[in-house]
């Protein structure tokens, strides 16, 4: 089967490269990939920049469908449809982390698409305790996006602290950012986005979201528009999701003293930021990586509900051959999500 593989370690070395079909072992159920979407992480693979095991198939946010089971699987039937859980590929499951359900922090863990084959291809396997039955009314397309919804719902409703009445900002209008502000907006939250001039579209798609005000770097004065926005006051909580120095600087300033920092976007360096604004603001901050399975579980529920809509992030589809083209509007900011399809 043709597949996107990353064959070598380096910057770039990924490629269509014929791979064989999987094989499930007893455990297992294999899948046929109805989309898979490309994400920020994938990227650094690309980059070299994110830890990877080559030779390895890319991609990790995908939904499928079963077609064949493992001899001991047991409660799954061929045609079943479902969104995979791709973090826990590989776990301890013993550790103190697996053991308090926080598997994003287990050593041994390795997770699909540049720790073990994912889904950048027609077919891939998992568990069924990796498995969540896509729920009726929900499409394919929109469970294929759960995992980077997933990361959203953890930095929104698992870690940030908010009530009706706050001000928001969101700095770093890219997907993960912009699922952030679908969630804030549809709990009556009044939220900021704030962009660079290269994020023109993920602006224009940020106000489409819901966001009260958005604005681009250069073309307004921050400091100013958080002046006028809250009252002089500062915002009530901010999320950096760019992974930006200069971001997180723009979010410390604009934050009043209690206010909460939750840090959603990743750097891969070491930066410089005003650090005098934690202690002299009582300022709390908090990290927000990945999800849990309750998390997962919590964006199944808000998929079937309907209150919150993903499709819409989705500004491409494309066949699998074209994956470099994918990459690069992603790398362009010409893109929001982008399905491939083998």
């Amino acid at each position: 089967m043709e597949a996107v593989v990353k064959y070598a370690k380096g910057h770039g070395n990924v490629g269509l490269r014929d791979m064989p079909e999987p094989i499930p072992q007893d455990n297992q159920v294999v899948l046929e990939v109805s989309c898979c979407g490309i994400c920020g992480t994938d990227l650094h693979v690309y980059h070299d920049t994110f830890k990877n095991y080559p030779p390895v198939i890319l991609g990790h946010e995908f939904a499928g469908k079963v077609v064949e089971l493992g001899k001991a699987v047991q409660g799954i039937a061929i045609d079943d449809t479902f969104s995979v859980l791709g973090a826990v590929a590989v776990t301890c499951g013993s550790c103190y982390y697996c053991q308090q359900g926080e598997f994003m922090f287990c050593a041994n863990r390795r997770g699909m698409g540049h720790g073990v084959h994912g889904a950048f291809t027609r077919y891939a396997v998992a568990r069924p305790d990796q498995l969540y039955a896509v729920p009726a009314g929900v499409s394919l397309e929109a469970a294929a996006l759960v995992e980077p919804f997933a990361a959203a719902v953890h930095a929104v409703c698992d870690i940030a602290r908010f009530k009706l009445g706050d001000i928001a900002l969101v700095s770093g209008p890219g997907p993960i950012g912009l699922l952030v502000v679908k969630l804030l907006a549809a709990q009556g939250i009044q939220t900021l986005v704030v962009g660079t001039q290269e994020d023109a579209l993920r602006l224009e798609k940020a106000k489409a979201y819901g966001a009260a005000r958005v604005l681009a770097l250069g073309e307004e004065n921050f400091s100013e528009v958080i002046e006028e926005v809250t009252q002089g006051r500062g915002v009530d909580i901010a999320f950096e999701v760019a992974g930006a120095e200069g971001s997180v600087r723009n979010c410390m300033d604009a934050l009043r003293p209690l206010g909460h920092y939750v840090q959603v976007g990743h750097f891969g360096q070491d930066l410089r930021v005003p650090w005098d604004h934690i202690a002299f603001r009582q300022l709390q901050i908090s990290g927000s990586v990945g999800y849990t399975r309750a998390t997962w579980s919590q964006t199944m529920n808000i998929l079937e509900q309907g209150q919150v809509k993903i499709e819409d992030t989705i500004t491409h589809r494309l066949p699998l051959q074209d994956w470099k083209k994918g990459f690069d509007l992603m790398e362009q900011k010409q893109a929001i999500k982008i399905l491939l399809q083998a």
